[in-house]
């Protein structure tokens, strides 16, 4: 016998058939934290959800103050206005008060998104009452000082031209430009772009904080090691003589670019790779076909073993990965495919990922992808909830986009419901292939020909210059 079987029967005696692999257990039912909500006589909403598993509390303010509320011609006030809450108050500098954060064992997070601005902080339960007046003096008191207004200016200048540089940031920028009419705050960049930011003053910014940033456009939410009472009454400490009145939040214009289907080829004859993305504007975040939407998107392209990444990654080879998802906001919401895709195969995965994109219309979705999906999505729900700072995110979302107060206790009920046949109906009612926008970042010289081949719309070439980025 050689050496090489001895040892294979050495190996045998020694390591003996593996055991059976377990089988799963039964699913524990889960149950969101329980919360309270108390309205202040300032209108301020304190939302309290007690968590007594972990010694700390989060404090997470969420104001109705996001970029849709920007000026016309201001694209970019509200977020630079929600960094620079960051940099100072009228009782502590810059530094102070980043000492003063380091002090707590904590980071304090500011910014702002489409819909709302925030202010969040977690501190250990015997510093909460800090935590309060600290959260307290950057949500009221910000001193916006000048140079640190121009350094935020800068950088935000800064991130443009790196985007400029990147065929990824190229095309996100692309796709989010061409989808929504040239009216809509949505067409421009939520952070704003060359022409808009060097016109946004520090008055621009004061303005903005003293109209929005008031107690009845802003929901305070408390989780963790405090009972309602505690929360309740450092809420009044700290923010009870707040005052101002909310103007009410106007319905922002997102109507769309186009309603045929184009192509829209952005030159960047350097680049190693061609950047891919198909879009179009959808529907709002509180839908009521928003469950099945979610498990359609887990299968068309929200899973790494979803059709879309199994066609393009693993069928074909032309990518490393393909995934699509609704970008939801308050208004009606993007939903987009993305991939970076090899140059000479281009064409050949915008015709896939079309046919994948049908294929979800046409057909029901099989028992064992149905299955998947909703399993997916129903285990890993309680997962997104493990810490206090991630339950108040997931409050914040109810208040933003004005979700029921049950919304978490019936999330993984409503998933379970959703059949092949609403599957169907969703993709049916909800995505359109004659409407989609495909943005394509990558040398035109070797796409314009394969693309306009594919004969699914006209295709147009863009240089990624001031067209792509600032106002018409």
């Amino acid at each position: 016998m050689s050496a090489s079987a001895e040892r294979a029967v050495a190996d045998s005696a020694e390591f003996p058939s593996a055991a059976p692999r377990p089988e799963p257990g039964v699913v524990r039912p889960y149950h969101f934290p329980s919360f309270q909500t108390r309205i202040l006589p300032n209108g301020l909403r304190v939302v309290v959800a007690p968590v007594h598993a972990h010694p700390v509390v989060t404090v997470l303010a969420v104001v109705e103050a996001g970029a849709t509320r920007d000026p016309l011609g201001k694209h970019g006030l509200a977020v630079l206005t929600g960094r620079a809450l960051a940099e100072g108050t009228v009782n502590m500098s810059a530094l102070e008060l980043a000492e003063r954060v380091e002090t707590l064992g904590t980071v304090l997070d500011t910014g702002a998104d489409w819909d709302s601005s925030i202010v969040q902080l977690t501190a250990l339960r015997e510093r909460a009452g800090d935590a309060f007046a600290v959260l307290a003096e950057v949500l009221r008191r910000p001193s916006f000082p000048a140079d640190e207004m121009q350094r935020l200016a800068e950088e935000r200048l800064s991130d443009l031209t790196q985007i400029r540089a990147d065929a990824r940031g190229l095309a996100d920028v692309a796709l989010n430009r061409l989808l929504y009419a040239s009216t809509s705050r949505f067409a421009r960049l939520a952070g704003g772009d060359e022409r808009s930011i060097p016109t946004i003053t520090r008055d621009d910014v004061v303005r903005f904080h003293a109209e929005h940033f008031v107690p009845e456009a802003t929901a305070l939410l408390v989780v963790g090691d405090c009972s309602v009472e505690e929360a309740v009454q450092m809420a009044t400490q700290h923010l009870g003589d707040w005052s101002g009145t909310a103007e009410p939040v106007p319905a922002p214009d997102a109507s769309v670019r186009f309603t045929d289907c184009r192509i829209h080829l952005v030159a960047k004859p350097d680049a190693q790779q061609t950047e891919l993305r198909l879009g179009h504007v959808a529907v709002p975040r509180a839908h009521p076909d928003y469950f099945p939407l979610v498990v359609m998107n887990a299968i068309l392209g929200g899973l790494f073993s979803s059709r879309l990444n199994l066609n393009l990654r693993e069928k074909h080879g032309y990518t490393y990965g393909a995934h699509s998802t609704f970008d939801w906001r308050r208004a009606a919401s993007p939903f987009e495919l993305s991939s970076a895709v090899q140059t000479d195969k281009c064409a050949d995965a915008v015709r896939e990922a079309l046919h994948e994109v049908r294929r979800m219309r046409e057909e029901k979705v099989s028992d064992e992808e149905l299955s998947l999906a909703v399993s997916y999505l129903d285990g890993v729900f309680p997962i997104r909830f493990e810490t206090t700072a991630a339950i108040a995110g997931g409050l914040a979302n109810v208040e933003i986009f004005r979700l029921p107060s049950n919304y978490f206790d019936s999330y993984r009920e409503r998933v379970r419901a959703v059949s092949a046949d609403d599957v169907l109906r969703a993709a049916r009612t909800h995505l359109d292939p004659a409407k989609l926008q495909i943005v394509v970042v990558g040398p035109p010289d070797a796409l314009q020909s394969p693309l306009e081949a594919l004969g699914v719309g006209p295709v147009t070439v863009h240089a990624p210059t001031d067209e792509l980025f600032a106002d018409d």
